[in-house]
């Protein structure tokens, strides 16, 4: 005979940040640092004069893919939260800027066109990444 107290706590147990899902959200967050990272490295040190905006916001997107990725893995959901939300206004304000002001972004960043140049994953993902942050307990 099982003890019911044990398998109530297993059913009800709130799962950790870097569980389930949160392992995809964490593959996800790796691969687009390293790729915005690559990019805006070369960027900078090859084409800097070009677009000097744009590479610095790709630069400042992989940071936040870094530092989001980092308190993913390690199960910090409070910095995780402030990277995805900081993630978040940026794809936004970006893609909307670009938009709006176009001639202003002689090349693209991660962000530029809410992300199309990437399949808009740049704003689903963080949408994403707070549905998950809201449902799993602080480690």
């Amino acid at each position: 005979m099982s003890d019911p107290s044990s398998e109530g706590a297993t059913a009800t147990a709130p799962r950790r940040i870097n569980s389930g899902p949160g392992v995809v959200l964490l593959v996800v967050y790796v691969i687009f640092a390293i790729s915005a990272g690559a990019r805006a490295v070369f960027q900078l040190a090859v084409q800097f004069h070009v677009a000097p905006l744009a590479y610095v916001l790709s630069a400042f997107s992989a940071a936040v893919y870094i530092v989001a990725a980092v308190a993913i893995g390690r199960r910090r959901r409070t910095l995780a939260l402030t990277a995805v939300w900081i993630e978040l206004i940026g794809v936004v304000g970006i893609g909307l800027f670009t938009v709006l002001a176009p001639q202003d972004f002689t090349d693209a960043t991660v962000w530029s066109d809410f992300g199309s140049g990437y399949g808009y994953v740049p704003l689903i993902l963080p949408v994403l990444g707070l549905i998950w942050l809201f449902r799993v307990r602080e480690s």
